[in-house]
């Protein structure tokens, strides 16, 4: 909880406001990126044959259509970290969505880290904070944008991912890694009378209301006030020792219900929308009162009302950092995010805002999944109009996420050949839709693109259907890598709550990765590093490549990377020991990233998040196209960082580890 009473836009989040340099007219260069992320080379091709692709194979026809290589793991942080910075994980220091605590085996922030509370006053029940609780981006290594800006390049930064807070030089938007208002990962808010059946595995916030009379009284929450603290519990013989915990935040509420029609009207603060079944609010501000009269908490979301009866069903977005007043840092410089509201009115800014998550829990349908990221996307198709028309010179990166998102949930309605294939006329074109409306995108871009500006569109990886989760938690206890303290107790205990660390030589945590229980890294660590360390990293990998599918007799796993000799850099420490692709069709199954285990090793996905990209990177290579050549036949993203340096004439920076590999027409 001390990160959430930290993340609050009471005093205690600050950025140094850095001055660009001195600029003396522009850089008479100009270079458009595209990032799209999880736009797969076989599928763009495929679309391209069959016609529906017609800016994209203009732009193929004129310049260069290569598959991009990824990184291994072919993550999106791991990617973009790369594409960033031009280093390999080793360099960046980001290996998964996921990182741990090896002292403590628990899960920790993986993008950010908050600086020292600091220095705070005490009133009463009131905290005055008077210094700290700065945030600081976890990725290491130097942005290319920073050097362009330190060369007296113009840069606009859109919607980088693993970039959060912003890199300060020139203007940058935060993209993925981004929270919501309470400090995480994007935490809906259900308010029912009636409980879904699988509230236990529910992510979001579950609300049980009542409905009389056709009213519903509920809250919003918002994060712990930082400004307040309140005594929870005396220990009685600890000498009269008092806990504190910050409050939530929270605004009251009220939902009208028609009492013929299928509608309701929502009031909340000062504003009142009515609402029918089905469909959604636009942006609706809100304020949550932190100081009375003096500090405020800005924040905005989107109302749902999915259904009035019989059953009440109302959903609300994850809270938002707001643009025009955030309460973390959202932009460099700090006020461009308001700039941005201004011209582009309200607009999410959490970082995957399509709700994947409500519709993995039941939440939502397909088609609810649907209409939402339609709206996401047709946001950010919005913002990529005002940056080209407001765009003259130096550099402007521009991201998508839709392609990525609409790709992990719609996989199985295109794919008669998965487990949880389902018919429905929509959404088994949705994937194709998704990578027509990139292509109507791409015709803006090349309408504004003229012969002195270079063009880059690119994906930090591909896809491939996920049929099958693989546990390797329980594979490695089938193994005898893993001990258990009771051997009765496999299955519904996190983050390995019954392992015997004192006999227990390697585990699976994250999306890809081993690590080996390594003395002096690990709490319980029995592995001395060296031959011993060495010889069980051998072991491992041929166990790993040996796993066979007994129900088809297919091999999940395809590659077995070592980190310490694949990478290089600086932060290995914070690497597994070995990275694990799966081949098409697997992936790591939902249990095993946290350290849980399974009956079964491998079981068949019966999750909508049924396309994936934790394979062996040869097997989901991204695209590269551009109004330029490709020099060489396996572009990879640390290349095209440098390939950028290169059209302004920027020297990278020794450690990157790209070349160029874009050439004239």
């Amino acid at each position: 909880m001390t990160r959430l009473r930290l993340l609050t836009a009471l005093g205690l989040v600050a950025m140094a406001a850095v001055a660009a340099a001195c600029r003396v007219g522009g850089s008479g260069k100009r270079v458009i990126v595209i990032g799209i992320d999880g736009m797969d080379h076989g599928l763009l091709e495929q679309f391209m044959g069959e016609g529906r692709l017609p800016n994209f194979s203009r732009l193929a026809d004129e310049g260069s259509l290569s598959p991009l290589e990824t990184t291994m793991p072919p993550l999106s942080p791991v990617a973009w970290s790369t594409f960033i910075t031009g280093l390999d994980p080793g360099g960046h220091g980001v290996f998964d969505f996921l990182l741990r605590d090896p002292a403590t085996m628990e899960v920790v922030e993986p993008f950010y880290a908050i600086g020292p509370e600091g220095r705070s006053l005490n009133i009463g029940s009131w905290v005055v904070p008077l210094s700290g609780g700065d945030v600081e981006l976890y990725r290491r290594g130097q942005a290319f944008w920073e050097l362009l800006d330190q060369a007296g390049i113009e840069t606009t930064i859109f919607r980088m991912p693993v970039n959060f807070p912003p890199v300060i030089g020139g203007r940058s938007f935060a993209g993925m890694g981004t929270p919501d208002i309470l400090g995480l990962h994007g935490i809906y808010t259900f308010f029912t009378d009636y409980p879904p059946e699988n509230q236990e595995a529910m992510t979001g916030r579950l609300e049980l209301v009542e409905v009389v009379n056709g009213r519903v009284e509920a809250q919003l929450y918002g994060p712990p006030n930082a400004l307040r603290r309140e005594p929870t519990t005396t220990t009685v013989f600890g000498a009269g020792e008092v806990e504190y915990e910050n409050p939530e935040l929270t605004i009251d509420f009220e939902v009208h219900i028609d009492p013929e029609a299928p509608a309701a009207k929502i009031v909340v603060q000062e504003t009142e929308l009515v609402l029918n079944e089905g469909e959604w609010s636009d942006w609706v501000d809100v304020e949550f009162e932190a100081l009375p009269y003096l500090v405020n908490v800005s924040a905005m979301g989107r109302f749902y009302l999915q259904k009035v009866r019989p059953d009440f069903r109302l959903y609300v977005s994850p809270l938002q950092i707001h643009p025009d007043n955030p309460a973390m840092p959202l932009s460099s410089p700090e006020d461009w995010s308001g700039d941005l509201h201004d011209v582009l009115g309200p607009f999410y800014t959490q970082e995957l805002p399509e709700e994947t998550k409500a519709f993995s829990e039941g939440i939502f349908s397909g088609r609810e999944f649907w209409e939402q990221a339609q709206f996401v996307y047709q946001e950010r198709r919005r913002a990529l109009d005002h940056f080209l028309e407001d765009f003259d010179d130096g550099l402007l990166f521009f991201y998508f996420s839709s392609v990525d998102q609409g790709s992990h949930m719609l996989y199985h309605y295109a794919d008669p050949e998965h487990p949880l294939h389902e018919p429905d006329e929509l959404l088994e074109q949705g994937i194709r839709q998704l990578y027509e409306e990139m292509d109507e995108a791409l015709g803006r871009v090349l309408d504004a693109v003229d012969d002195d500006t270079t063009l880059m569109v690119m994906s930090d990886h591909g896809f491939s259907p996920f049929y099958w989760g693989v546990n390797l938690n329980t594979y490695l206890l089938e193994r005898g890598y893993i001990t258990l303290r009771d051997p009765t107790r496999v299955t519904d205990l996190p983050m390995f709550t019954n392992v015997d660390w004192s006999r227990t030589q390697a585990y699976a945590f994250g999306m890809g990765g081993v690590f080996v229980n390594l003395e002096g890294r690990e709490q319980g660590g029995i592995v001395r590093p060296g031959e011993e360390y060495n010889r069980l990293l051998d072991e491992l990998e041929r166990d790993l490549l040996a796993l066979v599918d007994e129900r088809n007799g297919n091999a999940p796993i395809g590659l077995v990377l070592k980190t310490r000799e694949e990478f290089t850099g600086p932060h290995l420490e914070l690497s597994p020991d070995l990275l694990v692709g799966y081949n098409r069709g697997y992936r790591y199954s939902w249990e095993s990233p946290l350290g849980e285990f399974s009956e079964e090793i491998v079981v068949d996905n019966d999750d909508p998040w049924s396309g994936d990209h934790t394979n062996d990177y040869r097997l989901v290579p991204g695209i590269l196209l551009t109004n330029r050549q490709v020099s060489v036949e396996n572009p990879g993203l640390a290349d095209l960082t440098v390939s950028v340096l290169n059209e302004f004439g920027v020297a990278p920076l020794p450690e990157m580890i790209g070349q160029d590999v874009i050439s004239d027409r």
